[in-house]
This record gives structure tokens, C-alpha cells and sequence, in this order.
């Protein structure tokens, strides 16, 4: 089966030279337009969310990044799907190869960029040999499935399809089945799903599809573990006087008490609001990070309040760590 070329400089609509401010900026205006939470149309916007991740998670990582450049300088223009077929694996029935659906990746993320293999592979520690069909429990297969950040959270059934081919007889079986998806799901856990994977020889039992999350990413969140981090802009004012402040989380709202003389980066920890810990119990920490905006434009009455404030204060910064202050 060929796979499609994608072009993710198209699907986040930026310039093949674009810098990873401006890819991010791009994912982030798409991402909260196309986000299944909030969009009018779910079905369609859940297709464009992906496809916004997908491109995101290439283009914003340089070693992806310039190994998709060279697949499009290589096939891009005139992309013969044919030359980049997905290899399968050598078994008893013949070479296979393996395609997913509804697991959230294109057939070209998981041949080029997927850190696991959508290939199966023998669990008895050795090669299948075409001329030899002993009896044998059936290779695992191995890939990857793009959540969100809210399905991690509680939890969802997704419908999952598995089509595969015999490349020497062209033969294909198709089987779909539904995945649970447990509340808690950290980024790289690998859930098993028994009896999925290649069939077995001889009576012998099929082997089992293990599918790594991946957390797709979000225009206001990312996770590490089970603990999730939000970065929020806050006005120079809020910084020196103190403020309170409503942050939205993957669960509701929750009130925060920024501090007076609050520094630019400071973390704020929210223990208890991050991702379910499963089996464990509890949950993980909600993070804070407090990024100090300052004013860009300034109009008259601004310009002029800020240069009493320069006139009036007392204040002295701070040498920076690592030098020395010298009178002058």
C-alpha cells in the first residue's frame, strides 16, 4: 500500500522557512479553532485537530523537522507513494504490513516519525521463516494513539481499526474493535490490547497490539507525568501589587492568588489538579507558570504614568547572577 505525502507547512499554513515562533503561533490559533471541545462542528474539527497535531509535532521539533525537509526535497514534489511503502514483516504467510485507523496518526507519521514500529514482531526470539511454518503464538504489533489532554483526564472508548496485508498475495483482513482509553493515561504509556496483534500458527494464540499514548498537543496545556503546566501572561501591575486571578484548568476553574513582587517565571504549584494517578490514587499537580507581559504600545497617559513612575521610585535592580556591581 503507498502512503500519501502530508504537507504539514500547508496544514499549519506557514512558509517552509517559517521560524518556531511563528509554527507555534500558527498551531496555537489552529489548534484553539479547531479543538473538539470547542468547535460548532465536532466530527470535522476532530479530523483538523489531528491533522494540526501532527504537523505541530514534526515541525516543531528540528531533528523531525529536517528529516521531513529531506523526504520533501527527496519525494515531495513529485511524491511516488509507491517508493516510500510502508515494509512489512517476513512470516509464515508471507511479508505483512500493518495500518491503523482511528489511532490519530497518518500512515506517513507512523512509517517516518513514530518512535515505535506498526510492524509486528516475533515474541518467541526468533525470525519467522517463510519455508518453515512451525507452529508459533503470533508477533506483537506496536504503535502509536494521539489523545487529548481532556480524553487523559477521564477517559474514553476509541473505535480502532487494523488492516492487514499480505504484500505477496495481496490479501488484506481488516478488524476493528474498541480501545479503553483509562483516565490517567500518561504520555508514553503503552496499553495492551490482547489477541490483536498477528495471528498465531499451528493453534497457536495471536499475538497482542500495544498502542503508546501520545498526548496531542495543547494550545494552553502540556503535561509531564501526571502533572499538568499552564503558562499565564500577567500584567506588570499584577506582578508588583498582587492579584487574584481565575485559571482555567482540564476540569473547571480554580481561583489563584498571585503574590506582590511576583518575578517573571516564577512556578505556582496546585497540588491535586492535575491527571488522575490510576490505580495509585490521587492526582497530579496543576503548575503555574507566571510570565510577566509588558506593554508594547503606550499611549500618552500611559507614557506619562510610567515615566512618574520612574521619577518617584526607589527601586534599584538587582545585578544580574554572576556579576559584579560596580560604582560608577
Amino acid at each position: 500500500m503507498s502512503i500519501a505525502f502530508k504537507d504539514y507547512y500547508a496544514t499549519l499554513g506557514v512558509a517552509r522557512d517559517a521560524g518556531p515562533d511563528e509554527i507555534k503561533k500558527a498551531f496555537r490559533k489552529l489548534a484553539r479553532e479547531f479543538h473538539p471541545d470547542v468547535a460548532k462542528d465536532k466530527a470535522s474539527a476532530e479530523d483538523k485537530f489531528k491533522e494540526i497535531n501532527e504537523a505541530y509535532e514534526v515541525l516543531s521539533d528540528p531533528e523531525k523537522r529536517a528529516k521531513y525537509d529531506q523526504i520533501g526535497v527527496d519525494g515531495g514534489g513529485g511524491f511516488d507513494g509507491g517508493a516510500w511503502s510502508a515494509a512489512g514483516t517476513q512470516g509464515a504467510g508471507g511479508a505483512r504490513e500493518f495500518h491503523f485507523g482511528g489511532t490519530g496518526f497518518s500512515d506517513f507519521f507512523e512509517r517516518y516519525f513514530s518512535g515505535g514500529s506498526r510492524y509486528g514482531f516475533p515474541t518467541d526470539g526468533r525470525g519467522d521463516d517463510a519455508h518453515t511454518p512451525r507452529a508459533h503464538r503470533g508477533g506483537d504489533i506496536e504503535g502509536d494513539i494521539l489523545i487529548t489532554l481532556e480524553d487523559a483526564m477521564h477517559g474514553t472508548l476509541r473505535p480502532i481499526s487494523l488492516q492487514m496485508i499480505h504484500r505477496e498475495t495481496g490479501r488484506s483482513e481488516t478488524r476493528s474493535f474498541e480501545m479503553r482509553i483509562p483516565p490517567g493515561a500518561t504520555d508514553g504509556r503503552r496499553i495492551r490490547v490482547p489477541g490483536q496483534g498477528e495471528p498465531g500458527h499451528g493453534g497457536q494464540p495471536a499475538g497482542d497490539l500495544y498502542l503508546r499514548v501520545r498526548h496531542a498537543a495543547h494550545p494552553d496545556f502540556s503535561s509531564r507525568g501526571s502533572d499538568i503546566y499552564h503558562e499565564l501572561d500577567i500584567a506588570p501591575w499584577e506582578a508588583v501589587l498582587g492579584a487574584d486571578v481565575v485559571v482555567s484548568t482540564l476540569d473547571g476553574t480554580l481561583k489563584l492568588r498571585i503574590p506582590a513582587g511576583t518575578e517573571s517565571g516564577l512556578s505556582m504549584r496546585v497540588r491535586g489538579r492535575g491527571l488522575p494517578k490510576g490505580k495509585s490514587g490521587g492526582r497530579g499537580d496543576f503548575f503555574v507558570i507566571l510570565h510577566v507581559l509588558l506593554p508594547t504600545a503606550l499611549n500618552d497617559e500611559e507614557r506619562a504614568a510610567w515615566e512618574k513612575l520612574r521619577d518617584i521610585s526607589t527601586f534599584q535592580p538587582r545585578p544580574a547572577r554572576g556579576t559584579r556591581s560596580t560604582a560608577p
